[in-house]
């Protein structure tokens, strides 16, 4: 008999609270990865406006300069 009291001591203060241990630690590395998921996902969104916007101001700066440089001629002439 003793030797079951030791085995269920063991389980309760040792193995117990290790197994607790491993069940939080597998909860708040699901919350991480989660997490990790939703801000790569926010920053490519992100990223793809801010190419998206740069595109369109350099199209722009294009579009000026086409610009400036014909009313250059006209000038000249």
């Amino acid at each position: 008999m003793e030797l079951l009291d030791l085995i269920n001591t063991g389980m309760q203060w040792i193995v117990a609270p290790i197994a607790a241990g491993v069940i939080f630690m597998y909860r708040t590395q699901q919350t991480h990865a989660t997490q990790i998921a939703v801000l790569q996902a926010v920053h490519d969104a992100t990223k793809e406006a801010h190419d998206r916007e740069f595109k369109e101001v350099r199209e722009n700066f294009k579009r000026i300069f086409e610009k400036l440089d014909t009313i250059e001629l006209a000038l000249r002439k």
